[in-house]
């Protein structure tokens, strides 16, 4: 199919559990229609060519990179921003407050990605060791922490969880 510059085309999808819909342009990134259409800038732009991580959202239940994909292209699927992450009272999620009890993030511009990468990964592996959680983490950037409060953080989680 081919599109002309300027033109606008009908998108809808489920966000966060709801349905949206809006016009996009045929080469609009995934992560400019969530921020800049639809008003939810927990999804963070970091380096544009999905090396970072920060982008990273869930399609389907899988994570991918908002930076990456058209919006477009999300026509009927499933997507979850870490918006979603918090209940309907906005109270953090358990992930959420093991990374606040742990101290797992400074500047937080990486977290958003972080937490939704390993909220998809802690689905399918929910008994993981330090260096599965690390391996989990090897496609998001963090430049403040190490990534050794982040990782006590998931760790701190999986026993919390474990235990309730």
């Amino acid at each position: 199919m081919l599109y002309e510059k300027g033109q606008r085309h009908w998108v809808a999808f489920t966000l966060n559990g709801k349905p949206v819909s809006g016009e996009a342009e045929p080469r609009m990134l995934l992560v400019d229609f969530l921020r800049h259409e639809i008003g939810l800038t927990g999804t963070h732009v970091g380096c544009e060519h999905g090396v970072c991580g920060a982008c990273t959202i869930q399609i389907d239940g899988e994570p991918a990179r908002a930076c990456l994909t058209y919006a477009l292209r999300m026509e009927g699927r499933e997507i979850r921003t870490v918006e979603a992450l918090a209940g309907d009272d906005d109270a953090l999620s358990p992930l959420q407050k093991a990374f606040k009890r742990n101290h797992a993030l400074q500047c937080g511009f990486c977290t958003p990605g972080i937490l939704m990468t390993l909220d998809a990964w802690l689905k399918t592996n929910p008994t993981p060791t330090e260096q599965d959680v690390r391996e989990a983490l090897s496609g998001n950037l963090c430049r403040c922490t190490g990534y050794a409060a982040i990782v006590r953080a998931v760790m701190d989680f999986v026993k919390e969880r474990r235990h309730a």
